[in-house]
C-alpha cells in the first residue's frame, strides 16, 4: 500500500515537472515582455510630460478650452499629466496581448493580430475626434465674437449650432474610419444635419422677418432721383 501511494506522489511530482518544463519559459517570457512593457510605457510618459511642459502645453491648451472641457468632465489634472497618462495606457495596452501571447494559451494566439489590427483604427479615431473637437470649439468661439460684434440676436444659438455641427461631423467620420456602419452612419449623418441646417435657417428667419421688413420697406420708400434732363444755355 505504502509502495503504491509512493508511486502516485511521484508520478504527480513528475507530471507537474513536465508540465513547468513546457510552461514555464512562457511564463518567464510574459512577465519578461510585460516589465518591458511597463517600464517603456512610464519612461515615454515622463518623456512625453517633460516635452508637453518644455513647450508650455498646459498654457496653448487653455486657449484650446482643453482645460475647461476637462474640468467639466471632472478631470483636475494638468493636460499634460493626462496627456503623459494616454501615453502609459497606449503602450501598456501594446505590450500586455504579445505578454499573454507568450503563454501560448489555447484562444489567445490570435489576440495580438486582434490588437495590432484595431489599434490603429482606435487610435485614428480617436485624434480624428479630437481634431474636430479642437476645431469645433475654435470654429464655435470665432462664430460667437464675430456674431456678438455684428449683433446678431441668437449670436449663441448659432455659434452652438456650429460647434455641434463640427462635432456630428467629427464624430460620423470617426465612425467611418472605424468601419462600422458605413452606409447607416452616413445616412444618419445626412439627416442630422440636414435637419440641423433647416432649423438654423428657420430660426433666422422667422428671427429675421422684422429686419427683412424694415429693409424692404427702406427699399421701397426710397425716393427716386430726379430725372437728369437738358436745358438750353
Amino acid at each position: 500500500m505504502t509502495d503504491v501511494w509512493g508511486d502516485l506522489v511521484w508520478a504527480a511530482l513528475a507530471d507537474l515537472k513536465t508540465r513547468l518544463i513546457v510552461v514555464l519559459p512562457g511564463v518567464l517570457a510574459m512577465l519578461t515582455l510585460a516589465a518591458v512593457g511597463l517600464a517603456g510605457a512610464w519612461i515615454s510618459a515622463r518623456v512625453c510630460r517633460r516635452v508637453a511642459q518644455a513647450v508650455a502645453f498646459d498654457r496653448r491648451a487653455e486657449t484650446w478650452g482643453i482645460v475647461a472641457a476637462l474640468n467639466r468632465a471632472g478631470v483636475r489634472k494638468p493636460p499634460s499629466q493626462v496627456l503623459g497618462v494616454i501615453v502609459f495606457w497606449s503602450i501598456l495596452v501594446l505590450f500586455l496581448p504579445v505578454a499573454i501571447d507568450a503563454l501560448a494559451i489555447p484562444g489567445t494566439v490570435r489576440l495580438t493580430e486582434f490588437v495590432f489590427l484595431w489599434v490603429p483604427r482606435v487610435m485614428g479615431a480617436a485624434l480624428i475626434l479630437l481634431v474636430g473637437w479642437l476645431v469645433a470649439n475654435f470654429l464655435g468661439e470665432g462664430a460667437l465674437i464675430a456674431a456678438v460684434n455684428a449683433r446678431v440676436p441668437e449670436a449663441r444659438l448659432l455659434a452652438r449650432a456650429i460647434r455641434w455641427g463640427v462635432l456630428l461631423f467629427a464624430s460620423a467620420t470617426a465612425i467611418t474610419h472605424l468601419g462600422i456602419g458605413k452606409e447607416m452612419v452616413l445616412v444618419a449623418f445626412g439627416i442630422t444635419f440636414g435637419g440641423l441646417i433647416f432649423a438654423l435657417a428657420l430660426a433666422f428667419g422667422l428671427g429675421g422677418r422684422g429686419l427683412a421688413r424694415q429693409i424692404l420697406e427702406r427699399h421701397l420708400r426710397r425716393e427716386p432721383h430726379p430725372r437728369e434732363t437738358l436745358t438750353h444755355l
